[in-house]
């Protein structure tokens, strides 16, 4: 019975794969046909065509493993006679070589399977940046290694305008330079290499970016003639583009930085509290690298107080003067009305103090009256004394006198004459009192005017005055004489009857002896003044026969 596969003379090989440090199967496939398995061996081919053994499995003497293999290859199954394959626990790239696997048959002879295994190892890459300055001649600016079995790929990745360069050493280094002509606008670009390699699912990326040095150039910003005392979060700034990152210097001329001016890292210096006068002066940014330095300074000139005003500050301002305004507008009307109030108490004052001057006035007036005695008059109204024409008072009404130095043949009684004037005198200073109201100005008081009221006849008012008793005055018939403006009450006495003498008639109003003596015109003219300053300025007389009126006497 035959076994499949080659005689040893002419054996089959198979190639396998691995990958470094990995776990490698190695199978050794093969059929009995009633054949008896008696041992197995693993040989691994050197270069030179040696058979190197490995390891040994005899069906009644058990395994054996050479020392050189000892923890490194086992057979997978626990039964070899019936599974040889092979495997290496820890694979090397030293392990990539040529195998054979022998199984030897009893009676028959033996059979053998060749099979060839490559190691892949995992690519070691690396990139090694070029430092360049600005201005250099066209030069290597990046190179990118790499080593691996198989030997990988390598490329860049990058958006600079260059020129690469492959290369392999003889131990299997790949290895890709690239060159350029440096500029400080490159600094900073991308300049990735890219490694191909089986092992990987997609390349393998290796970040770098182009570093070109350059010196670096300062620029002061953020101060503007705004600043004034009192701003707050004012900073000034300071650009400071190069490379290496240069190091960054804050000074003030001619003195120290004011407390308070705190300078970043990133190149601001920042004042921490609002600005006063002593922040002026002017102040310098230094920066400086490897490859050189630069400075710039600003000046720094501070107005009078900060003119903006914070919207809320601005709102209460207009509130508080709205409010100071509406403030000032009451006390104002409040102080208008006091004196608008303070000025009609006053008047009224005044007015009250007027009306209780005509209140005494009348007062003492009614007094006077009362305390009179009622008597038998029998006074006439007439034209005057020697019976002409009629004499007038100051008021432009008829004279009352006596006609008569005898009492008894007098129509009307010196009591009665008296209340009559007494009434008379109080009318006409009523009247004059309310012209003062009206017209406060007594030099424009109008004459008395001649009244419009009805005539009366004079036997009418001396019928009333003392009876049925006329007694006609010198001057004629009295049917057509008449009394303006008077129409006196009854005449209400009580008093008892007295009976006169001549003197005393002679001394009555209306008497010729009143007539003749000066006292009785003082008395006139004192009564006109008494009027005159405290009831009311009289008006200018228009009548001539003023001086003719007589005082009434009061007993």
């Amino acid at each position: 019975m035959g076994v499949q596969g080659q005689s040893e003379d002419a054996p089959s090989k198979v190639s396998f794969t691995t990958l470094e440090e990995k776990e490698t199967v190695l199978p050794c496939p093969y059929e009995l046909n009633e054949e008896k398995v008696v041992q197995v061996t693993w040989y691994k081919i050197s270069y030179d065509e040696n058979k190197e053994q490995m390891i040994t499995v005899h069906m009644t003497d058990g395994q054996y493993v050479s020392e050189k293999w000892k923890d490194r290859v086992r057979f997978k199954s626990n039964q070899p006679i019936v599974d040889s394959t092979l495997v290496i626990t820890s694979t090397k790239p030293s392990d990539e070589s040529d195998y054979l696997c022998q199984i030897t048959l009893f009676p028959s002879g033996s059979i053998v399977k060749e099979m060839h295994l490559t190691v892949q190892t995992i690519p070691i890459s690396s990139l090694d940046p070029v430092y360049v300055k600005e201005g250099d001649s066209y030069k290597v600016v990046a190179s990118c290694r790499s080593v691996a079995v198989p030997p990988p790929e390598l490329s860049w990745d990058t958006e600079l305008n260059g020129h690469a360069v492959k290369q392999i050493s003889d131990k299997g280094v790949v290895s890709t330079h690239f060159s350029l002509h440096p500029l400080r606008s490159m600094n900073g670009k991308k300049l990735d290499c890219l490694v191909h390699h089986p092992v990987y699912d997609k390349p393998r990326r290796i970040q770098n970016q182009l570093v070109v040095h350059f010196p670096p150039n300062a620029e002061v910003s953020g101060y503007s003639k705004k600043w004034s005392v009192g701003m707050e979060n004012a900073a000034l700034t300071c650009k400071h583009a190069g490379s290496p990152e240069p190091a960054l210097t804050w000074t003030r001329l001619g003195g120290q930085l004011p407390s308070g001016a705190v300078p970043h890292p990133d190149g601001r210096l920042v004042f921490e509290r609002p600005l006063n006068t002593n922040d002026s002066g002017t102040y310098q940014c230094l920066v400086k690298n490897s490859e050189g330095e630069d400075k710039d300074t600003v000046t720094i000139a501070l107005g009078g107080t900060e003119t903006t005003i914070d919207l809320k500050k601005l709102i209460f301002i207009i509130a508080g003067g709205v409010a100071a305004g509406l403030l000032i507008l009451m006390l104002i009307l409040t102080c208008h009305h006091q004196r608008k109030n303070k000025k009609l108490k006053k008047e009224l004052t005044q007015k009250k103090y007027k009306i209780t001057l005509v209140e005494g006035t009348l007062r003492n007036s009614l007094s006077s009256l009362g305390q009179a005695r009622c008597r038998d008059s029998r006074s006439t109204v007439s034209g005057g004394r020697g019976g002409g024409a009629p004499a007038f008072d100051s008021l432009g009404r008829p004279s009352i006198y006596n006609n008569s130095r005898r009492g008894r043949d007098r129509p009307m009684d010196r009591d009665s004459e008296t209340r009559l004037r007494v009434e008379q005198y109080v009318r006409n200073s009523n009247m004059s009192l309310l012209w003062k109201t009206s017209h406060p100005d007594p030099r424009l008081l109008p004459p008395l005017l001649q009244p419009t009221y009805p005539v009366v006849r004079s036997t009418e008012i001396l019928r009333q005055m003392n009876g049925n008793a006329v007694i006609p005055t010198e001057g004629g018939s009295h049917s057509g004489s008449a009394i303006r403006n008077y129409q006196p009450p009854p005449i209400s006495c009580t008093y008892q009857q007295v009976a006169y003498d001549e003197d005393e008639i002679d001394e009555g109003l209306g008497g010729p002896a009143s007539q003749e003596h000066p006292d009785d015109q003082d008395s006139v003219a004192s009564s006109s003044n008494f009027s005159k300053n405290r009831i009311s300025p009289q008006s200018h007389n228009h009548n001539p026969h003023t001086s003719y009126v007589h005082k009434a006497q009061i007993v």
